[in-house]
Order: C-alpha cells, then structure tokens, then sequence
C-alpha cells in the first residue's frame, strides 16, 4: 500500500500534466500591442515627413497604438536605413524608404552601411511624388519643346538645378537629358527650395521638382511648368502635358516612398502591417491631404512594391552606369 505522501505526489503530477500550457503573456498579444516607430530618413517638414505623419495618424487610429515619426536625416537616406536594419526584426520599426534608399544608393556608391535586398523588407509603395519640368518665370520657354530647341541652340549647353546629387529630381533630369539629347550641365542643392530660388531668379536654367516641393512657387507663378515625367497629367496640372504626349514616353520619373521593415520580419506581422498601412491610406480624409499635397497614393501589396523596385532597380542601374554618376568622394 503506497504511503500517503506519495499517493498525494503522484496525484498532483498526474494532475499538472491535464492542465493547460501558458504561452508567456506577451507571445499571445495581437501586433501591434505596443507603439510603433516609423523612421523617416530626411528633416522634419518635406515631403516624405508629410507622408508618413499623416499616414501615421491613420495607421494610429485603425490600430489603437501611437505611431511616433523619428527623422533620421543624412548619408542619402542611408542612416535612416542602416538603423532600421539594425531594429529588431518584430514589425515595431518601420522606415520610409524611397527610390533613393533602395534603387539608387546601391548603384551611386560602392560601399553602404546597409543592403536594401538584404537587410530590408518591402511592405509596401506608400506614394509617387512625379516629377515636373519648370523653368523660371522670365524664361522665353513657353513649353517643354520650346525648352528642348533653346537649350540645343544654347552655346555649351545649359545648367540645371536639383535637390541634390543621386535624387529623383537629378536623375529624372538626367533622363531627359539622354532622351532629346540635351546638353545640360547639373548644380546639385541642399534640398528642392533653393533649387527652386535660383530657377526663379534666372540663375539657373531648370530644374525636375516634384509638386508637393515646388506648389508654392508654381502658383505663385514664380516657376512656369511646362510638362510632366508621368503617364498621366497631374490633377493639380490638368493644362500642362505629359512628356508622352510630346513623343518622349521614356521620359517618366518619380520620389517612390515606400514602408520597409528589417528583414527577417515575420510574414504574417508584415502582412498585417501592409493591410492596415493601406487601409489608412484609403481613408477618405487621409487619400485627400495626400492628393492636396501633390502625392499620388498607392498602397499596394509586398510582392507588388517588391516587383515594382525590380523593375526601377533595372531602368535606373543602367542609366546610372552609362552615364557614370557616382557620389563615392
């Protein structure tokens, strides 16, 4: 006859072996169950802060968590990027990443403290910033083929303006520039403003701005636009032409700004995020800030972003390389 005590220890073992397991608490929280962080590689105040603030407040809304904006600027995106890829891999670490981080970067410089392919996840392509050909206001060119014919007749070509070497707005130029044939000359700035300034004031021929950057100065009438690097005219634009329309279809460029996570993000978290990300982008309140701003909304799927970059990687690469633009010092 077994003695008490132990008649007792093998009903207890026998007993904690029907009861349930307990994950660990947090294991069974819904993502999100705590804010997110969404980093934007660029100052407070342009327009991929925009973007992502007021994605943000919508994404907050659906999900009941703070989103928090951390700009990260410098390097051509690449702290804001190197960062992320360094964040846990949880979905709690977003960044805004545009076609500079993740197209150009890789082509512009031989060494980077990340590797988009490698180190990033796409969620999905937030917006398109397309980009608009402007010349000053006292600029005898009236139109984009007005534009094209002074500057072939101009004496050692012309200069041109940018926000800057390796950006949309550079390359977008640099595409024209092969396309007709151009002979153009480039003046990087720190940013699209004082870019803008100078195109205005005649010191320097043109420039690619996107609308969001260059509104102020278009309705002011301070810049004239003269035509679109878009498949389709702008609605904030619907007089001035697309580059197709002059029989120039392969002149078409634009700020891609996407959301990325660390690789190594599980896929249902990803997908989770992509899902609610693109609903807030689809509320009518958020679809309108973003339209009046100049952005053209998006949200697709992971796989549509991914495929997407492929797709620019191969256009963009190969005009880089031809035309050996390198920011390595």
């Amino acid at each position: 006859m077994p003695r008490p005590h132990l008649a007792l220890a093998v009903r207890l073992a026998i007993g904690a072996l029907t009861l349930p397991v307990l994950a660990p608490a947090h294991a069974a929280d819904p993502y999100p169950a705590k804010p997110i962080r969404w980093i934007v590689p660029y100052a407070a105040g342009g327009g991929s802060d925009f973007l992502a603030r007021t994605i943000g407040q919508g994404l907050s809304a659906k999900v009941g968590q703070p989103v928090v904006v951390d700009n990260k600027p410098g390097g051509n995106t690449a702290i804001g990027a190197a960062e992320t890829a360094r964040a846990a891999a949880d979905g709690y670490t977003v960044l805004s990443a545009d076609n500079g981080t993740l197209v150009f970067n890789p082509v512009l410089y031989k060494s980077l403290s990340y590797h988009p392919g490698k180190d990033l996840a796409p969620v999905t392509l937030l917006g398109r910033f397309p980009m608009i050909l402007v010349v000053g206001a006292a600029s005898p060119a009236k139109s984009a083929k007005e534009f094209i014919a002074q500057a072939k007749a101009t004496q050692g070509g012309i200069n041109y303006g940018s926000a800057g070497a390796g950006s949309p707005h550079h390359l977008a130029m640099e595409l024209l520039k092969v396309e007709t044939g151009l002979s153009m000359t480039h003046a990087p700035y720190r940013g699209a403003a004082p870019a803008l300034s100078d195109v205005a004031a005649g010191q320097v021929a043109a420039m690619m701005v996107d609308y969001a950057a260059g509104a102020g100065f278009i309705k002011g009438g301070k810049v004239r636009p003269l035509a679109v690097a878009n498949a389709t005219r702008l609605p904030q634009l619907p007089d001035v032409p697309t580059f197709a329309e002059l029989g120039f279809p392969r002149v078409e460029a634009a700020a891609l700004v996407g959301m990325v996570v660390p690789a190594g993000t599980p896929p249902e978290v990803i997908n989770t995020l992509n899902k609610d990300v693109v609903a807030a982008i689809r509320e009518p309140a958020v679809n309108k800030r973003l339209v009046d701003f100049g952005v053209e909304p998006v949200g697709n799927t992971p796989a549509q972003f991914s495929e997407l970059l492929r797709s620019e990687s191969g256009r963009w690469t190969k005009l880089i390389r031809d035309l050996k633009i390198t920011l390595d010092n």
